[in-house]
């Protein structure tokens, strides 16, 4: 058997690792253990979340919580090794590009464990984001590398990375997808605000360039305003999100807005139900432009860059600077039936977890 340690932090990286772990558990030749950091430790953030992806309590959670980026890495990675040392794993693996993955990389590095990361290969090209250095650091140390698109494979050929390193896998965020479409559609969310399919924008906003700068929070403040006055708006507010709106003035004139619905973070499956019945989606998630892509559902992403070039080149997705005039084009677009169809990219089939178990088994099975 081998031993296989899957490290997870963040609410995205619990879709991620739900689907690896699922198929990890079914394959005769894995032994899997799940920890959690405890990057995201609210309830609303991850213990919904564990419970509606159908996973196990984590074998061990280490309730780092939040901090700075160093702060928080460094609380991770010296709980970690502890954890590493005590479980004495054959392989760690690590998803996505949150601190957690960077911990749990650099750990596993230190310790001499072999190590893989799913999601490989993707560039923002933009070093300010803290993602991007938790990608190119975590790819530089991993033994295996499992690619979700095609830039992925180009990227990392660019960077240097020995073939025989890099697996063309597919989409571990789509299998969940796939897996508990159904069930989410089964629960109607948008008609407990009383709102029919395709008839509103479902919104969500975290990442610091628009949230933590004030002048971008107001033109943030600004889009809001300008949408809702032409489609309702479901907005789920990240803690950060809300903490910076209130801060700067802005949440008690957005709750008194008509046709706004600004909630607290909801379940994967809720969101799910409520990302397929949108007429659009405004974001600045990386996920989001994926789900969005397989759903076949109109995403406006504002940033001025993507890590996950698929969802624009195939996908569903456009890239639009934080402004309202272009927005507001893109919303008469989406409502008007005039956005783009779009295509599944290559191997969001909803089989990429399974493809992993058996090429972890392929490789390090002796």
């Amino acid at each position: 058997m081998i031993r296989v340690l899957s490290v997870v932090g963040t609410r995205p990286n619990f879709i991620k690792i739900g689907a690896l772990h699922h198929a990890f558990s079914a394959h005769p030749a894995l032994l899997p253990r799940l920890i959690h950091t405890g990057q995201h430790y609210d309830a609303r953030m991850s213990e919904v979340f564990f419970d509606q992806l159908e996973l196990p309590q984590p074998d061990q959670y280490l309730g780092v919580g939040s901090g700075s980026h160093a702060a928080q890495t460094a609380a991770t990675m010296v709980a970690l090794e502890k954890v590493f040392l005590d479980e004495k794993p054959d392989l760690v693996v690590v998803v996505g590009d949150v601190n957690s993955t960077l911990a749990g990389a650099l750990v596993a590095a230190k310790l001499h464990l072999p190590m893989v990361h799913v999601e490989a290969g993707l560039r923002s090209f933009d070093r300010r984001m803290p993602e991007e250095i938790n990608r190119l650091v975590t790819d530089a140390l991993a033994d295996v590398l499992y690619v979700t698109e095609q830039s992925g494979l180009d990227n990392l050929k660019r960077e240097g990375v020995a073939d025989e390193k890099v697996c063309f896998v597919g989409n571990v965020m789509i299998d969940s997808l796939v897996r508990f479409r159904e069930k989410a559609a089964a629960l109607k969310t948008a008609g407990g605000f009383g709102l029919a399919p395709k008839a509103y924008v479902l919104m969500t906003m975290h990442r610091p360039a628009n949230v933590d700068d004030p002048v971008n929070l107001a033109r943030l403040v600004e889009i809001v305003h300008t949408i809702t006055a032409r489609v309702p708006v479901i907005f789920p507010v990240h803690p950060r999100t809300r903490n910076r709106l209130a801060a700067e003035g802005h949440l008690d004139a957005l709750d008194a807005l008509s046709g706004l619905h600004l909630i607290e973070p909801i379940g994967y499956l809720e969101f799910l139900s409520l990302m397929a019945d949108a007429g659009l989606l405004v974001t600045d998630s990386g996920g989001i432009q994926e789900e969005t892509t397989f759903l076949k559902v109109p995403c406006v992403t504002l940033r001025d860059s993507t890590e996950r070039p698929v969802t624009i080149t195939l996908g569903t997705n456009e890239m639009l600077p934080l402004d309202v005039d272009p927005i507001t084009d893109a919303v008469q677009r989406a409502f008007a039936g005039q956005w783009k169809q779009g295509q599944t990219p290559p191997l969001w089939d909803g089989h990429a977890a399974t493809r992993i178990a058996d090429d972890i088994v392929d490789r390090f099975g002796a």
